[in-house]
C-alpha cells in the first residue's frame, strides 16, 4: 500500500508539468519499456518521432522498478508502449494509472491468446518472451502499427510503408532461423539456458529447450534444479550450455562443475541476448542483429 500511495503521489506531481514540456517539443515523444521493443517501435515511425528505451540495454525488466527519473519520463511521453504479459510485472500498477490520462499501448494485445504459451493456470503465468518467435513478433509490431495509424492518423502512409519494409525483414530472418536449426534438430541437438526465455523459440523452430530458472528472474533456482538440469546435460550429451546477458552465469557455473564431477565435458557459452539488446551500434543492438548474434552462437556451439 505504501509503495502505491508512494506511485500515485509522484504521477500526480509530474502530470502537474506534463503539458507545458510537451508544447515544446519538435517531435512527439515515445517512451518504449524496453530496448528489444524500442527498436521495433522505431523502425515502424521512422524519424517522425523520438523513441527512447525506458529500461537501459542490459537490465533485467522481470526485476525493474521504475525509479522518479522514469516516472517523470513516461509521464513527459505523448505515447507509452509496453510489452504486456507481466514481463513488466513491477510496473503494472503504473500503467493502469498511466492509462488514465495517456495513449498506451499494450504490444501483447496483437498476439492471439491461443499462441501464447503458459506455464500454469494464473494470469502472469503467462510466457512474455514472444519475440523469440519472430512470427509472433511480428503480430506484435504489426497491431502496434495499427494503433500508432489510430494516434497519429496523419503517419498512416508512413507507417504502413515502414511496417511492410520491416515485416519484411523479419520474414527473412525467420527463414534463415528455420535453415539454421532445422540443422541443429537433425543432430539431436537441445538448448539449455539460464532462464526460461526461450520456449517461443523452441516451439517456432522444434528445438528442445531447458533452463534452471523458470520464466522469471525473480525465482532462484535450488539444488534440485541443478541437478536435474544436469541430467539432461548427461542424457543428450550436451556440448554447452548458454549464459544470458541480463543473469548472473554463477548458477550455471555451478551446474558446469555438477556436470565435470559426473566427467562430463560441457562449455559455458555465452552470452545469449534475451530480455534486452546490447549497447546501441554493436552486433546486438537491435532487434534483428540480437536475433542474428543468438543464433549464430547457439549453432556455433552445438554443431558437431
Amino acid at each position: 500500500m505504501k509503495a502505491l500511495a508512494y506511485t500515485s503521489l509522484i504521477l500526480i506531481l509530474f502530470w502537474s508539468c506534463t503539458s507545458a514540456s510537451k508544447s515544446t517539443r519538435s517531435k512527439p515523444l515515445i517512451v518504449a519499456t524496453t530496448s528489444i521493443l524500442a527498436d521495433g517501435i522505431q523502425e515502424l515511425v521512422g524519424d517522425q518521432a523520438e523513441v527512447v528505451a525506458l529500461m537501459p540495454a542490459g537490465v533485467d525488466p522481470h526485476l525493474y522498478k521504475a525509479s522518479v527519473r522514469d516516472l517523470d519520463l513516461l509521464t513527459q511521453a505523448d505515447l507509452v508502449v509496453y510489452h504486456g504479459l507481466y514481463l513488466e510485472g513491477k510496473m503494472t500498477e503504473i500503467f493502469e494509472k498511466l492509462a488514465k490520462q495517456q495513449v498506451l499501448i499494450d504490444v501483447s494485445k496483437g498476439i492471439q491468446e491461443d499462441q501464447l504459451l503458459r506455464s500454469g493456470p494464473e494470469s502472469h503465468s503467462v510466457d512474455p518472451h514472444v519475440w523469440f518467435d519472430i512470427l509472433l513478433w511480428s503480430s506484435g509490431l504489426r497491431y502496434a502499427s495499427q494503433e500508432l495509424q489510430r494516434w497519429k492518423p496523419s503517419w498512416a502512409t508512413t507507417l504502413q510503408r515502414n511496417t511492410e519494409a520491416y515485416l519484411a525483414q523479419l520474414h527473412d530472418l525467420d527463414q534463415k532461423t528455420k535453415s539454421k536449426v532445422a540443422q541443429l534438430v537433425e543432430q539431436k541437438q537441445v538448448l539449455v539456458t539460464a532462464h526460461d526465455a526461450f520456449a517461443y523459440f523452441g516451439k517456432a523452430y522444434g528445438l528442445p529447450v531447458y533452463s534452471l530458472q523458470g520464466l522469471s528472474t525473480l525465482s532462484e533456482p535450488g539444488l534440485r534444479d541443478l541437478t536435474e538440469l544436469i541430467t539432461i546435460i548427461q542424457t543428450y550429451q550436451v556440448k554447452a550450455i548458454f549464459a544470458e546477458q541480463t543473469i548472473s552465469p554463477k548458477a550455471l557455473q555451478a551446474v558446469a562443475r555438477g556436470a565435470a564431477e559426473k566427467n562430463l565435458v560441457v562449455n559455458l557459452a555465452g552470452p545469449l541476448y534475451t530480455d534486452s539488446l546490447d549497447a546501441p551500434n554493436t552486433p546486438a543492438g537491435t532487434y534483428i542483429g540480437m536475433f542474428e548474434t543468438n543464433l549464430q552462437l547457439i549453432y556455433s556451439q552445438l554443431l558437431p
